[in-house]
Parts: structure tokens; C-alpha cells; sequence
């Protein structure tokens, strides 16, 4: 998917990208086209903190492809992968 916010300044692009974050289907992949450089550090800023990782291109000068893909999930603890654990007293303790 891709949202065209050139022409917007602070905090527009940060605010309309992270709408279209939230009714993205899962999977897919979202290029945000600006051509405002704060939203170069407002964007990767806000949507890492919901879990996305950012790669930006520049498409000519003064203009960038920000593109916003979810970050993978963490490794399952051994806890949560049904794998006995050992508690501080060397007991095993059942997840």
C-alpha cells in the first residue's frame, strides 16, 4: 500500500501513516512518499514504538520512499515453548 503525504508538514505524515498502520492487513507493506525531512525521524520514531521497522530511500532530491514493515516477533521464551525451566533453586518448575 502506499500513502502520498508530500506536501504535509509536522505532525501530518507521522499522524497519517500510524492511521493507516492500524487498518493495514497483516502482511502487507507500507511506502510512505514524502518530501517533509522531519517526517524522516518522526515516522521510523512512532512506528517502531508500535512495532514496525523503517527503511527509507530518496527518491530524487528532497523527496523519500519510507518503506514500513511489521518487525518480526521475538523468539518464544523456552517457558512459552512448553520447555521445563529450572527455578533459583535448581527445581524444575512447570510452565
Amino acid at each position: 500500500m502506499e500513502l502520498d503525504v508530500r506536501g504535509e508538514i509536522c505532525p501530518y505524515p507521522m499522524m497519517k501513516t500510524v492511521e493507516v498502520l492500524r487498518t493495514l492487513p497483516e502482511g502487507e507493506v507500507l511506502e510512505v512518499l514524502t518530501d517533509h525531512p522531519p517526517a524522516l525521524e518522526s515516522i521510523p520514531f512512532y512506528t517502531s514504538r508500535l512495532g514496525y521497522r523503517c527503511a527509507i530511500e530518496e527518491e530524487a532530491p528532497g523527496q523519500w520512499r519510507i518503506r514500513i514493515t511489521r518487525a518480526e516477533a521475538p523468539a518464544r521464551s523456552a517457558q512459552a515453548a512448553g520447555t521445563p525451566t529450572r527455578d533459583t533453586r535448581g527445581v524444575e518448575a512447570q510452565p
